[in-house]
Formats: structure tokens, sequence, C-alpha cells
């Protein structure tokens, strides 16, 4: 988890509470979030949204004039101890 102590899982919903329609990702080493931003979305809205991802590790948007606007964010995963990190073939 990062620093922060705030989940993507926290993230998700902090988005869908705003109305934004969320997708999330589990990957190897971080968990990735992506929610579709309509043109409508108000100044409101989007200080809400700013808030929500401030707390990831990274986030950014995409905007295209062919696919609109997708906000991302990701959330770092736990760094294994050092017994786990080598995977179970490693371990002690």
């Amino acid at each position: 988890m990062p620093a922060s102590g705030v989940s993507a899982e926290a993230i998700a919903a902090g988005l869908s509470a705003v109305g934004l329609t969320v997708q999330v990702e589990e990957h190897a080493r971080h968990t990735s979030i992506e929610a579709e931003v309509p043109d409508s979305l108000s100044a409101e809205s989007w200080r809400e949204v700013l808030d929500v991802v401030a707390e990831a590790d990274r986030f950014g948007l995409i905007a295209t004039s062919l696919s609109g606007r997708t906000l991302w964010a990701v959330v770092r995963k736990a760094v294994p101890t050092t017994g786990d990190v080598g995977g179970p073939s490693h371990q002690r």
C-alpha cells in the first residue's frame, strides 16, 4: 500500500461517488484505476475528482478527439518482505 495508506479501492469508490464509471485492474506491482470523464463534469466535481486521485502514487488525464477524456491513477502494491522477494522457489 502507498505511504499515504490509501487503497485503490478507496480511490475507485471516491470516483464512483462523483458519478464516474470506474475500471480497476490488478497488476503484479500496482493497481490501476481508469474512468471516462464526461464533458459535462462540473467544476465542483472536478475538484472532488482531483482530491480523490491526489492520494494515488501517480495519476493523469488522457484527452483525445477520438476517445474523449480518460482519467487514470496508479497505486503501488506493498513491497514483499525479504523472505518473499524471490518467490516460492527462493524462500528460506
